[in-house]
């Protein structure tokens, strides 16, 4: 019996580590995503249809996902995107794709969709200044070191790269 109740405390305490990347994202009156995602929320209709073939069809920079893998082990990301946005559907199946070239942890990256008026029905934006879609908040030890907003610069690896570098970076709107 006391190997049964240590079972089913080490399972709940595992579920509730595991829980930050569960989704909870509701579907608005017109389709779209609000709330917290995952990826496999984009794998799911009608957002797989704009998801795979942009995470399909883009190749990372080899040299740079070299260095910039090992600086993503201590970093966490709050990201905020819209299914409805174009930049958001375009740049959040590649920053996708180069979190899983990198072996990134997902309980380490919270996902968040907005509506149109970048909010969520929990104020999950609130205080965190996001006026364009996709915006990826990069924090290192609980302190924000850096974000993209909208487009890359370079491309999203190299701005990723230059921000847990430590290098001068200013995204878009800067």
């Amino acid at each position: 019996m006391k190997k049964l109740i240590f079972f089913v405390f080490i399972l709940s305490i595992m579920s509730c580590s595991a829980q930050k990347n569960i989704a909870t994202a509701l579907k608005d009156p017109s389709g779209n995503l609000i709330g917290i995602a995952n990826k496999e929320s984009f794998l799911e209709a009608p957002f797989n249809e704009w998801f795979t073939p942009n995470y399909s069809s883009y190749e990372t920079d080899k040299e740079i996902m070299a260095k910039l893998t090992p600086l993503l082990k201590d970093i966490t990301i709050k990201a905020f995107m819209g299914t409805w946005c174009g930049d958001s559907q375009e740049q959040t199946p590649i920053f996708y794709k180069i979190l899983d070239e990198a072996g990134f942890n997902y309980n380490q990256l919270e996902m968040i969709t907005v509506n149109r008026s970048k909010v969520t029905p929990d104020n999950l934006q609130e205080g965190l200044n996001i006026e364009r879609v996709p915006t990826f908040i990069v924090y290192k030890n609980n302190k924000e070191i850096g974000r993209f907003v909208e487009y890359p610069r370079e491309s999203i690896e190299a701005d990723l790269l230059k921000i847990v570098s430590g290098q001068p970076y200013k995204h878009s709107y800067e």
